[in-house]
Parts: C-alpha cells; structure tokens; sequence
C-alpha cells in the first residue's frame, strides 16, 4: 500500500445520492404504484420471478437504483452496460459470459442506461440471448420505448412507467438526508423551516437533483460554534441560481397562477400574462403543461374572432417540445402576448356547452333518414339516404334540407360576436341562415300552391 497518497491517487468521496442509494425495496421513495404492498412489480420480485423489462420515466426518479435493487434481492450477477460507451464486440463478450455461467446456475441482469441511444445493431445483439433467457435485460430510458426500442427486442420486454416523484415524497428523501450517517449526519446540519420544500419543488420531481441541491448548499452553509452547519435559505437560493418562489405544482398555487396567467389573457392584459407565465416557468412548472392551457385558451377565449391563434398555440406546443426549458420560454411569450392581444370570443365554447346540454336531455333522437349511409341494399331500400342533397353540385353550395333530428328544428347554438375575424364569419353565417329560410319560404309556397291546383282539378 502506497504511504504516501498524492493528490490524484486519493479516491474522491461519492456523491450524495450515491452514498443513499437504497439497498432494498423498502429503502426506495416514491413508485407506489409499482412497488407499493400487493403491486406487480413488487410481487416480481419477491417472487424472484423477474423477466426482461424496461424501466421508462424521466431523470431522477430511481430507474439505476431499482434496477440496482432488484439484481440485489434476486442473488443475480448485475452487470451494467452504458449506451455511449459499450459496443458490440463488448457486448457480445458479455453476453457469451453470462451464456456460460447460466449453465451453473447463476443468473445475470444486464442493465442498460439510456438503452434509446443504443443504435438498432448494439440492441440487436440482445436479443438472442433475451430469446433463450441467458440473460434478464433491464433497460432504462427518458424516451418513449415505442419508438426508440427495436420492435423485436421492445416485445420481450415489460415495461414499467416509472413516474416523477412527488415534492412530498422528495421532501422525505432530503429529511433522510439530513440525519443520516450516510448523508449529512456527520455535519450536524440544521435546516432553517421550509428549505427542504423549497428544494423538493426547484428539483421537479428529479431525487438525484434534489439530493445534490442539498449537497451544496450543506457544504456552503454558514458554520455553527456548536461544530454544525446551518443550511438557509438565501444559501440555496445562490446555490441553485434562482430566487425561491411560492409554487406547489401539485397544489392551491398551481390552479391560483394558471388562473392568473387565464384571465389575464382574457382580459387583453399581455404585462401581467407575461409576468404569470414567468412565474410558473421560473418555479419548474412544466412548459408543456402550460402550452396546453394556451392551446385551449386559443379556442375556449379567441375561436372564430382569430383562427389563427389556435395555430400559434399549437406552434408553441411544439416548439416547447422540441426544445424544453429554458429555450422554450421566449415561444411560450409570443404564443401568451399573441392570445392576450388577440380579439376575444367565447362563441365556440358557449355554442358547445348549448349544444352538450341538449344532446344529454335529446340523447335518443334519431339521425334522420335522408343525412344516414345507406351502404347496403336493405339500408338503401328502409330508405336510408333517401332525399339526400350533395351540396357540391348545387350552384349555391348548399342545400336547403333538414340536418337537425325533428325535435331541434330551428335551434341555434352558435351565435357569433362582431369581435375580429367573427364578424366575416358571422356575417357568413347569417346569409346561409337567410337563404336556407327564404329557400324553403318558397318551396313552401309551391306546395300550396300545388296543392290548390290539385284541388281545383279534384272538383272539376
């Protein structure tokens, strides 16, 4: 043994989360659904019935760790393989390895992290030692299976939804942190109130986020006479880059802000929808989620007043998927100053609830005959299509028959504002109202006077 260490042959302490890494099932925060008492995944393992499953969830949320677990509680040979280091010669040696150990009885996990940038040869060369069980894989991934895994190999597998962790279940996690011997323990940390909370909702569901946050902010905390630490705080503050913001995205404030960002919208306000979007982006709210309350504003709010700001919305969406935080900010203010600024009508969202009310109280009204497919004889002949107008070859582009089952005849929902590009549409509307009226007004009147004619000629 060298007595005298250098600096480099020193090994470096491990992170936090590594050092509270769980040994058992038990040991393991969050993930009730699949390893609560009675779950699938729990009975798996205690069973020691374990197959070859993939592990899909965003960062942080225990994917290596239970992987890690598993191969601990089942006695088999875990060996872990990484997708931007590993190729196929070092796979194949491996896997020819656990080929032969399976005939003394021995039993190998194989963990791949971040299997989606394994490309389709590196998964391939799984697959036939997935097929005659020499190995159980178990692959991790942030993306979606379906289409980063090869089909083949994707329908050997279980996979297991592995959700983010919630800020309570965090919240746990860091409290753990704090007296363990493994974690801060040694330190003698204190935590001013509320820190631990405020770490769990900057971490955003990420343990392994939120574990090194602690981490820093315990190494850079204010020293005690006593020997501790105090960890405050305007110290995680400096060390996460962020101003500590009110925000429970599970939470009042969640549904307060996203009111907030709503009705400022709404109300033509495009400063304080911005600032509320700045508030929920800058607190870890989901931009997605945000985008998707824009996409419905677009309608629910503007509709037929703007058309367009349906597809800036939808724009925005994209683009807040394809870039993600912090990128995706400056689409989500064009999407949220465009929707503030835009006329507003709520003609779509009250037409839809008029028309929800009465096809609930109308439910069994039938479709009438001639608007039905007549797609077989039998149909044709009960009269199915029977009368039916195709507009297309009408000069005016439109027929004057009955789409409303007979108990709504005459009934409007729509009734369009003067707001915008509304007031073309409405204008549009009214016209095909008056021509469908006018139209029938005079085909009315033909049969009357059909019939007349008809009953003069009876008398003569």
């Amino acid at each position: 043994m060298d007595k005298n260490p250098t600096f480099f042959s020193r090994s470096a302490p491990q992170p936090l989360a590594a050092r509270l890494r769980p040994q058992t099932l038990d040991e393991i925060v969050g993930q009730r659904k699949l390893l609560g008492e009675g779950r699938v995944l729990r009975r798996l393992v205690e069973m020691d019935a374990v197959s070859s499953m993939i592990f899909w969830g965003p960062p942080g949320v225990g994917k290596t760790t239970l992987a890690n677990v598993i191969a601990t509680q089942t006695k088999s040979k875990f060996i872990e393989f990484s997708a931007v280091t590993s190729g196929i010669k070092e796979i194949r040696d491996v896997m020819r390895e656990a080929d032969a150990n399976r005939a003394y009885g021995a039993r190998t996990i194989v963990f791949v992290d971040e299997i989606h940038r394994f490309n389709k040869a590196q998964q391939d060369a799984f697959l036939p030692f997935v097929e005659k069980g020499a190995i159980i894989l178990i692959g991790a991934t942030t993306e979606n299976p379906s289409f980063e895994v090869n089909g083949a190999l994707l329908s050997r597998c279980k996979v297991f939804v592995l959700e983010p962790l919630s800020s309570s279940e965090i919240e746990e996690l860091l409290a753990r942190a704090v007296i363990s011997p493994k974690g801060l323990g040694a330190m003698k940390a204190e935590v001013e109130d509320g820190v631990l909370a405020m770490i769990a909702n900057f971490s955003n569901g990420d343990a392994r986020a939120a574990l090194t946050t602690l981490e820093m902010a315990a190494l850079n905390a204010e020293p005690l006479e006593s020997g501790g630490v105090r960890v405050t705080r305007e110290i995680v503050e400096q060390c996460v880059s962020r101003k500590s913001l009110l925000y429970d995205k599970n939470g009042e404030e969640h549904y307060n802000l996203i009111s907030a960002l709503h009705k400022s919208m709404r109300n033509s306000d495009a400063d304080a929808s911005v600032y509320w979007l700045a508030r929920m982006l800058e607190a870890g709210e989901d931009p997605l989620y945000v985008a998707r309350r824009v996409v419905r504003f677009a309608s629910e709010d503007v509709g037929m007043a703007d058309p367009r700001a349906l597809q800036i919305a939808i724009a925005a969406y994209q683009a807040c998927h394809y870039l993600g935080m912090p990128e995706c900010n400056v689409h989500l203010t064009e999407a949220v100053v465009y929707m503030a600024l835009a006329p507003k009508s709520n003609a779509l969202y009250m037409a839809y609830g008029a028309a929800r009310k009465d096809a609930l109280e109308q439910i069994a009204d039938p479709v009438p005959l001639h608007i039905r497919n007549g797609v077989t004889n039998l149909m044709r002949e009960v009269g199915y299509g029977k009368g039916y107008q195709y507009a297309h070859d009408l000069d005016e582009k439109i027929a004057d028959m009955e789409c409303m089952p007979d108990s709504l005849v005459g009934r409007e929902y729509y009734r369009p504002t003067s707001e915008g590009f509304e007031k073309n549409y409405g204008e549009r509307y009214r016209q095909i109202k008056a021509w469908r009226e006018e139209t029938r007004r005079r085909a009315d009147r033909t049969g009357r006077n059909d019939r007349t004619e008809n009953d003069r000629d009876a008398r003569r």
